[in-house]
């Protein structure tokens, strides 16, 4: 690890809705709501009225009446993620995306050439407010981890430096949900033992921790409550995983409705693998439920395969498998991933087959692997709204 606070955490505040206010200036000061049947995104002052990303848009608008419902724009989120990622990689050669709107940047070896880390930090602010026109956060501290502890804490449009002298200082105070891994149930479990602060889970012992939440859970807890995080910046990493989800209002849903929303969610994941030539082993099955309690279910295939019908169908075989508790507790995401990624060559060449249908499928991703997502509509597809494609980084 580094010995001296030279990681970046930077993140764009309210990402969408921020855009929304910076290219409307009617909208800036006030609620802004992206998204109208859920909430994909929320400013500042929505946010302080209680409204939170994946909130259904009814519940939403109850709680902030007030608030502007504007509707998604993919295309101008994608260019100004672009622009700011542009000005991360003039900053240094050391940026690890994390998303389209917030990065790693390791800054160590700049000092001569840049000025120490905090300098940098407070130049790339003002560079992305000047020539994107939006409020960022950055935290920089010594380990990943911690900055990015601390630009949660420096939110909105703030900076925090947290020099290694004043690490635990800083971050004991703070509670067990800002250790990364810890969810509602870690918390619950943590909580039922009087355990609050990361200051508490640091005075618990590894051994403790390890009994009260098994083995990986309990080391990786226990580290980070003692700021040991020895990951590096890393750059260029392919991704483990591809994903897509689509988030649902809080009314009941159809077994047809869901399982015609996972066929479109498998096309865009697999045709995203198919581009850049990966195949996967695991289908992963994402679930959010009414009360945003979230479960996960999953099948490891025999090989790695990006075949659309055959994720679909462990896909499906999932979904299936989860019903009867979708019917008792609702559901409001739907999230289908493929991981355990590895290198494939891909061809667009139909595979011999006695199957008519998986041979038709075969067709179907070939035309739209070369001619686009418009060229060609599943059947279970046509009249449905699939929810709108998310900018993403690089595959």
């Amino acid at each position: 690890m580094s010995t001296g606070a030279t990681i970046l955490h930077a993140d764009l505040d309210a990402f969408y809705a921020s855009v929304e206010q910076r290219d409307d200036p009617r909208l800036r000061g006030r609620p802004v709501i992206v998204g109208g049947g859920v909430v994909l995104a929320a400013s500042y002052e929505a946010k302080a009225r209680g409204v939170r990303s994946a909130m259904g848009g009814r519940q939403a608008r109850r709680l902030c009446p007030d608030a502007v419902v504007v509707p998604p724009r993919m295309s101008a989120y994608t260019a100004a993620s672009r622009a700011v990622f542009d000005i991360f990689r003039e900053t240094t050669p050391l940026v690890e995306g994390l998303s389209v709107d917030e990065a790693f940047l390791d800054v160590g070896g700049l000092r001569r050439l840049a000025g120490p880390p905090e300098d940098i930090a407070a130049r790339l602010r003002r560079t992305v407010r000047e020539r994107v026109g939006l409020p960022i956060t950055v935290g920089v501290a010594r380990t990943k981890f911690l900055a990015k502890v601390a630009s949660g804490v420096a939110k909105p449009d703030g900076l925090l430096v947290v020099p290694p002298e004043a690490e635990l200082a800083f971050l004991h105070p703070l509670p067990v949900e800002r250790l990364w891994g810890v969810g509602p149930v870690t918390a619950a479990k943590l909580r039922e033992r009087r355990i609050r602060t990361v200051g508490e889970v640091a005075r618990l012992g590894e051994a403790a921790l390890v009994s009260l939440l098994g083995a990986g859970a309990g080391r990786h807890l226990h580290a980070l409550a003692h700021n040991r995080d020895p990951r590096p910046v890393q750059v260029g990493r392919r991704r483990g995983s591809m994903g897509a989800q689509h988030a649902l209002g809080r009314g009941p849903h159809a077994p047809a409705d869901l399982d015609a929303i996972l066929a479109g969610l498998v096309d865009r994941v697999t045709r995203r693998m198919r581009a850049a030539g990966r195949s996967g082993r695991t289908v992963v099955l994402r679930l959010r439920f009414a009360d945003y309690t979230r479960a996960t279910r999953s099948h490891t295939l025999g090989k790695a395969t990006d075949d659309t019908r055959l994720v679909r169908d462990t896909a499906r075989a999932l979904l299936c498998a989860a019903l009867p508790e979708i019917g008792r507790r609702g559901v409001t995401l739907v999230g289908v991933a493929v991981t355990n990624l590895d290198d494939s060559h891909v061809q667009l060449t139909l595979p011999f087959t006695p199957d008519p249908g998986a041979r038709l499928d075969a067709a179907v991703d070939a035309v739209r692997d070369r001619f686009g997502t418009s060229a060609l509509t599943r059947a279970v597809l046509l009249g449905r709204d699939t929810g709108p494609e998310m900018p993403r980084l690089p595959d």
